[in-house]
């Protein structure tokens, strides 16, 4: 399964929604922080997915 990353902006000088380019993408995703939180969430996952099958988190990451 392949995800897209598509994000919409509202633009400053219209009243109208456009795509946002790679460069916007890039600034806004890949900033320390946003991969600081990413890491942390990657790491959860990695515990719980050492869960059993009868944990409450195991079951919510596995139904989604």
């Amino acid at each position: 399964m392949q995800l897209k990353m598509v994000r919409g902006t509202r633009d400053n000088v219209g009243d109208f929604w456009r795509r946002l380019h790679n460069e916007e993408l890039h600034d806004m995703y890949f900033s320390s922080d946003i991969l600081l939180i990413f890491s942390r969430r990657m790491r959860w996952a990695g515990h719980v997915v050492r869960m059993g099958d009868r944990r409450v988190a195991y079951r919510v990451l596995a139904e989604t």
